[in-house]
């Protein structure tokens, strides 16, 4: 099993990357052909990235789900209905690093729980990243 799990953490981890980057480059493009006010191109920037966000926790989610469901990979404990959003929930506190810690990981799903925490700093800081970069383009004072 400890290869198929790091087959699905290895393409979970892929696509979450490739999306990120996907978003942002079109955000670039999108933010630079609007006839807005250069500010509120800000704006736009920061809901398309909080949407890329929400869409990777959604693809964490979906694996955490189906592994759950296989059970083949281990079990979520705790608070964890073995509802989809049970596992958005519980993906959105691993991506943002909250860790509330009222669902636990057992077995092999660990491991994806824990890469999930350190794409989740990534994407975020390339976010932060991104919207500066916009920002000084975009805020003039």
């Amino acid at each position: 099993m400890i290869v198929w799990s790091l087959l699905i953490n290895m393409l979970v981890v892929g696509l979450c990357v490739l999306l990120h980057y996907e978003v942002l480059y079109q955000l670039s493009s999108a933010i630079k052909a609007l006839q807005i006010k250069p500010r509120l191109k800000l704006v736009v920037g920061v809901f398309g990235a909080l949407a890329a966000h929400a869409a990777e926790v959604w693809v964490f989610a979906v694996a955490y789900h189906g592994m759950v469901k296989s059970g083949l990979f281990g079990v979520l404990e705790g608070n964890y209905g073995g509802a989809l959003l049970d596992a958005v929930y519980f993906s959105f506190t691993t991506y943002t690093t909250l860790g509330i810690g009222d669902i636990v990981p057992i077995g092999n799903i660990r491991f994806l729980v824990g890469i999930e925490s350190l794409v989740g700093l990534v994407m975020i800081t390339w976010s932060a990243s991104f919207l500066y970069y916009e920002m000084q383009k975009n805020w003039k004072v």
